[in-house]
């Protein structure tokens, strides 16, 4: 298998669920890991995640944007570690506002349609949510067999 067509089908996994663990740096620099679901978007090599302004998570990306992300499948003898640089958007400040619209449509591709927009919208300013999103440099791990082949 080539570089390419490893990477790709390491990153292939990153699409095949929503759940993976995302490790940061904390300050003392020990990794920091946290559950989350995800959404992949491979045409941009962007993995994103909803997250809450407070959390430790969130900090540690603020003082150190470097991250992996880890998933896997169901049986775990295959993963992927996505390694990369993260930008976060703004707090979400008003239920209309980018940051907002960007939660939506990250809830969709995870969850599919919500039954309360507005609610939905409400609770994204309430909860200080923004949103991360992980540009993938590099991938290793584990592929499916015959992925790629």
């Amino acid at each position: 298998m080539t570089q390419d067509a490893e990477q790709n089908a390491l990153l292939a996994l990153l699409s095949e669920g929503h759940g993976g663990v995302l490790v940061t740096i904390k300050h003392d620099g020990r990794p920091q890991l946290s559950n989350v679901m995800h959404a992949y978007y491979p045409d941009e090599r962007v993995v994103r995640v909803s997250l809450t302004d407070d959390r430790a998570k969130t900090r540690n990306l603020r003082r150190d944007p470097r991250a992996s992300y880890h998933v896997t499948t169901p049986d775990r003898w295959a993963y992927t570690v996505a390694e990369g640089t993260a930008e976060l958007t703004p707090v979400a400040g008003q239920p209309y506002d980018e940051t907002v619209e960007e939660l939506i449509r990250l809830y969709r591709d995870i969850n599919g349609e919500h039954e309360d927009w507005e609610e939905y919208r409400a609770a994204m300013v309430r909860d200080r949510r923004l949103v991360l999103r992980l540009h993938v440099d590099r991938a290793y791990g584990i592929p499916r067999r015959g992925a790629g082949d």
